[in-house]
């Protein structure tokens, strides 16, 4: 299974965001604010999470790979997969669903 979803052309709102949860059997989301220009290196979490960005940005590093999502797109990393991740110049909100 792809850890990263796609860039949504059209970006997805919360309301559509909410939907696709509901849809994956996922429990609703909670609010995550990080501070301009941070980072945490390679980590893992003990949960799947599925998050959509709302404003900033965040980018991701999976499998060497590195991804910046933006307002409107969603992000998804599996139970306990190694990413480290950094912050744009006006940090990221995003509202983050765990299972």
């Amino acid at each position: 299974m792809q850890s990263l979803y796609p860039r949504y052309s059209d970006g997805m709102n919360k309301a559509q965001f909410i939907q696709m949860l509901e849809q994956a059997a996922y429990p609703y989301p909670v609010e995550v604010k990080q501070a301009p220009n941070g980072s945490l290196g390679d980590h893992t979490h003990p949960f799947a999470v599925k998050a959509l960005v709302i404003e900033g940005s965040i980018d991701l590093v999976v499998h060497g790979k590195i991804k910046t999502y933006e307002p409107g797109d969603v992000f998804q990393l599996e139970y306990e997969e190694v990413h480290a991740e950094s912050y744009g110049p006006y940090g990221v909100t995003y509202l983050a669903s765990r299972k």
